[in-house]
C-alpha cells in the first residue's frame, strides 16, 4: 500500500511544478481556411510559448502551395476568423516567393515589435497585455497560423493551434490511474 501512496505523492509533486513552456501544434491545410479552399498544399506548425522567458517560438514546414508565399502570421483571439495578433504584415524573415519551405524563429513576447499594433491596442496598450491576451486565446483554442499566397491573398493554408499536454499532465494521470488500480486490487483482496 505504501508504494501507491508514494506514487500518488510523486505525481502530485510533478503536477505542482510550474509549467513554463506550452507547445501548440496544427496541420496546415486549405480545408481549414474560412472559407475552405482547394489548395493542394500541406504542412505543419509548432508554436511554443515560454511564459518564464516570455518567448514565442514558431516553426513550420509547408509544401505544394498553388502559388508563391506572400505573408504568414498568427491570428487570435476569436473564431472562426480573427485579426492578426503577431507582427504584420508578416513574421520577420518568413520566406516570400516560394511554394515549399520551412521557417523557424523565436520572438520576445514583451517586445512590441512581435505584435500587430492593433492587437496591442486592443489588449490594454502594452506588449505585456498582448502577451496575456494571446496566451489566453491560444489556451481557449482561438488562434490559428496562416500562410497567405499570391493565389489566396486571404490565406492558402491554415492550422488551428491546439495545445499538446505537457508531461506533467501525463504523470499526474498515470499516478491517479495507479492509485485507482491499487485501491481496486486492495478491494479484491
Amino acid at each position: 500500500m505504501k508504494h501507491w501512496v508514494a506514487l500518488a505523492l510523486a505525481g502530485a509533486a510533478l503536477a505542482a511544478a510550474p509549467a513554463q513552456a506550452t507547445v501548440f501544434t496544427g496541420s496546415l491545410t486549405g480545408t481549414a481556411e474560412v472559407p475552405a479552399n482547394a489548395s493542394p498544399g500541406t504542412g505543419s506548425v509548432t508554436v511554443t510559448v515560454d511564459t518564464a522567458a516570455h518567448t514565442l517560438a514558431v516553426q513550420t514546414t509547408f509544401s505544394g502551395l498553388s502559388a508563391p508565399t506572400t505573408i504568414a502570421h498568427i491570428h487570435c483571439c476569436s473564431t472562426p476568423t480573427a485579426s492578426p495578433a503577431t507582427m504584420v504584415p508578416s513574421f520577420a524573415g518568413f520566406p516570400v516567393g516560394i511554394t515549399s519551405g520551412s521557417y523557424g524563429m523565436t520572438f520576445g513576447m514583451l517586445d512590441a515589435a512581435t505584435w500587430n499594433p492593433a492587437f496591442i491596442t486592443a489588449s490594454g496598450g502594452t506588449a505585456a497585455g498582448a502577451e496575456s491576451a494571446f496566451i489566453d486565446g491560444l489556451m481557449a483554442g482561438n488562434a490559428y497560423f496562416n500562410i497567405h499566397t499570391q493565389a489566396y491573398p486571404t490565406g492558402e493554408l491554415r492550422a488551428n493551434l491546439a495545445p499538446i499536454p505537457e508531461p506533467t499532465s501525463y504523470a499526474l494521470f498515470l499516478a491517479g490511474l495507479a492509485a485507482v488500480g491499487g485501491i481496486a486490487a486492495r478491494r479484491r483482496r
